[in-house]
């Protein structure tokens, strides 16, 4: 049995009651009023209301004069490996035709969505590896058309490596808006020159996680996703520093963010409690780290590997790193999470900021059905059917039998017209 060092004081994930009512409202104003509603919140909520959201060339290349060349570097290559694992996915997705029986033939096409929506956050962190995964991806899937857009900055609009990254990734078009307006008016095509959109993507507050909620079905959307998780499964090899920062590293992104470590080791558990403390009296962002460790933070205590994976795997955490002596062990076993990061070498970070493998992932436990943001999502797996007279007629029988059986009589005549057209069904 599991028994706790220390357990979360609130309880995991958040109420989207409290700003549904809001949401709704805003997405209402936009589907009734269009650009003007825009405005409206925009110069209600962000102060901004400039005579274009549209961030236009000017500012792109202003952006990219202004930049260190070494973080235009690293933009660059950040963006390159989320292209190349992107590319790589892409290559193992395949069209398929079969013939299960004579003269019918089954098949099945993978179709790019034509447009999508990227969503950048730019609130207490401008998240600008978000936009690489949220339009990168889509270019390589094949999507037509990419329109980005994040929050003002200041005073002068986005955050400039934000725009940048937008460009380096291959938006079409960029637009300096944020939140709830922000996802409406691409949905709903609220500004000019920019029609609706079939799928809004990326990460976002409560606020922009409950408009895409509401938001489904007028447009797809990637994912609901509340604050970021991680959980850290180890053992007594593990570094009791490396295990604490990690927590702490991730821990940062929002006070509600839970923080997990699960261990066999007891000693492990109580250094990396200390440690946790000690980091957090200098921590650069204790602010919002401290907070979310001491509400969402817990360290358990496991009695065996198994242990550790049924936890893990209750738990279905947005990040698993595993920092133990054995990680393929848990690579096998384990079935429930958004990414996995496999020994100490490995850590959130390079995927959130520069290693290949998408930050969108699933949060407050739907890892139990569902991965993250990747190429497939925007590729519609859609099928057909060509049959011949000889094959019509093989199905013809057990379709109208079917439909009769349904009490579906409109559909059985269409079976048995083909059927007497074609000859007598066996």
């Amino acid at each position: 049995m599991t028994h706790h060092i220390k357990r979360a004081e609130r309880e995991r994930g958040h109420d989207l009651e409290a700003v549904r009512s809001t949401v709704a409202e805003i997405i209402e104003d936009v589907r009734e009023r269009g650009e003007e509603a825009v405005r409206h919140h925009s110069e209600r909520l962000d102060r901004w209301n400039p005579p274009t959201f549209e961030v236009d060339e000017t500012a792109a290349r202003k952006a990219e004069r202004d930049l260190p060349e070494t973080l235009k570097e690293d933009i660059r290559f950040a963006a390159d490996q989320v292209a190349n694992f992107a590319r790589v996915q892409r290559e193992n997705i395949t069209d398929v035709e079969v013939e299960p029986l004579p003269g019918v033939h089954l098949g099945q096409r993978t179709i790019p969505v034509e447009s999508v929506g990227s969503y950048t956050p730019g609130g207490r962190y401008p998240l600008i590896a978000s936009a690489l995964m949220t339009v990168v991806t889509p270019r390589v899937a094949g999507v037509e058309r990419v329109v980005a857009m994040s929050p003002p900055r200041s005073a002068e609009g986005m955050h400039p490596p934000t725009i940048y990254a937008m460009s380096v990734a291959g938006a079409d078009s960029m637009y300096c808006l944020g939140g709830v307006q922000a996802l409406a008016a691409m949905a709903f095509g609220a500004l000019p020159g920019c029609p609706p959109v079939d799928m809004v993507v990326g990460a976002g507050n409560a606020f922009v996680a409950e408009a895409k909620r509401q938001l489904f079905g007028t447009v797809g959307i990637d994912l609901l996703a509340g604050p970021t998780e991680i959980l850290v499964i180890a053992d007594d090899t593990a570094d009791p520093e490396v295990v604490a920062s990690d927590l702490l590293g991730q821990a940062e992104h929002d006070p509600r963010s839970p923080a997990v470590l699960v261990t066999t080791s007891e000693d492990l558990a109580r250094r990396v409690a200390d440690l946790v403390e000690k980091l957090l009296e200098t921590w650069p962002t204790a602010d919002v780290a401290g907070p979310a460790w001491r509400d969402n933070g817990e360290i358990i205590i496991a009695e065996s590997p198994e242990e550790t994976v049924a936890v893990a795997d209750g738990f279905a955490p947005e990040h698993l790193e595993v920092q133990t002596a054995d990680p393929a062990w848990y690579l096998e076993r384990l079935r429930n999470y958004g990414s996995l990061f496999l020994g100490e070498e490995s850590t959130v970070v390079y995927s959130d900021k520069a290693m290949g493998t998408n930050h969108v992932l699933p949060t407050m436990g739907a890892a139990r059905y569902t991965g993250g943001l990747w190429v497939g999502k925007f590729l519609k797996t859609v099928t057909y059917q060509r049959l011949s007279k000889e094959g019509s007629v093989r199905i013809a029988g057990p379709a109208g039998r079917i439909s009769v059986a349904e009490l579906m009589y409109g559909h059985e005549i269409t079976a048995r017209i083909r059927s007497a057209r074609y000859g007598d069904a066996s």
